[in-house]
């Protein structure tokens, strides 16, 4: 029972992709709907689990809440841009990256010669792995398109992995409590999401897409409840490592339901990306 509820997130965060696919919307609009659907679920955590909320934590929490809308703002227009096949396992290995050195020159996480080496070991098979999801086959009559759309969501890309990795290396930096921190983390993601629709489509953002993307906020915020219970009945290190098994629903899942076209080469460079990804993810989780 205790690796199906781990699972949950995996399944949850795998699908908000595919559903934000199916839902429409620009990516101003997916963020805002998004995030209006977290700040419900955070709402709802404040009442039924009565955290402790102090300054810090609300600071904390609304600052990371900020990094966050700039990651999630820019993943969906690198999924727009390249296909939610290309996007996620890419984004996955890089946000694994950047908070695998975090932590290691950062915080100092890494202590032994076997962490080193295990971990340059993990870094090299992510960053395998994330090529490989981006690579294209030459002889595809899209090559020449690919090839804009792949450089647009790549540059989407970096700043998402950098919004995202400000969201995560600020909550460990300032050792605040997972579930208090859960409701001001969803005030900051909406007030990003907010500014950044306003500013981008203006008055466009109160649209039915935006309400119907309210339910992928819901499904992450089901995700990130599921993770805490995880972590606390079979630690972080397994909870972790299983959470990142949501790349083969959203990756694969993409091309079946989203129709986004691929060529037998190009799906089998896909599935062995996937699969070092989720290697790389597990052997971080391990170690830690």
């Amino acid at each position: 029972m205790a690796i199906l509820i781990a699972l949950i997130p995996a399944v949850a965060w795998g699908s908000i992709g595919l559903l934000s696919g199916k839902l429409g919307g620009n990516a101003y609009q997916q963020t805002l709907g998004m995030t209006i659907g977290a700040l419900v679920f955070g709402i709802g955590t404040f009442l039924f689990l009565h955290p402790v909320l102090d300054a810090k934590t609300m600071i904390v929490g609304i600052i990371s809440g900020l990094f966050w809308s700039v990651g999630q703002g820019q993943q969906f227009q690198s999924m727009q841009a390249m296909g939610v096949s290309k996007t996620v396992p890419m984004s996955t290995g890089m946000q694994l990256v950047v908070n695998t050195l975090a932590g290691a020159l950062l915080f100092h996480e890494w202590k032994t010669t076997h962490d080193f080496i295990f971990g340059i070991f993990a870094l090299v098979i992510l960053i395998a792995g994330a090529t490989l999801t981006s690579m294209k086959d030459p002889k595809s009559n899209l090559a020449a398109k690919e090839d804009t759309q792949l450089a647009r969501g790549f540059r989407a890309l970096l700043i998402s992995t950098a919004g995202y990795g400000g969201y995560t290396i600020i909550v460990n930096w300032a050792h605040v409590g997972a579930t208090a921190i859960v409701f001001p983390q969803a005030i900051g993601m909406f007030i990003g999401a907010l500014v950044f629709a306003i500013f981008g489509i203006g008055k466009a953002v109160y649209s039915k897409k935006t309400v119907l993307n309210i339910s992928t906020g819901l499904l992450w915020g089901l995700g990130n409840l599921f993770m805490l219970i995880s972590m606390s009945d079979i630690g972080l290190a397994i909870s972790y490592s299983l959470s990142q098994c949501g790349i083969i629903i959203s990756t694969i899942g993409s091309i079946f339901l989203l129709g986004e076209r691929k060529t037998k080469k190009e799906m089998v460079f896909v599935t062995i990306g996937c699969l070092l990804v989720i290697v790389g993810g597990v052997t971080l989780g391990m170690m830690k």
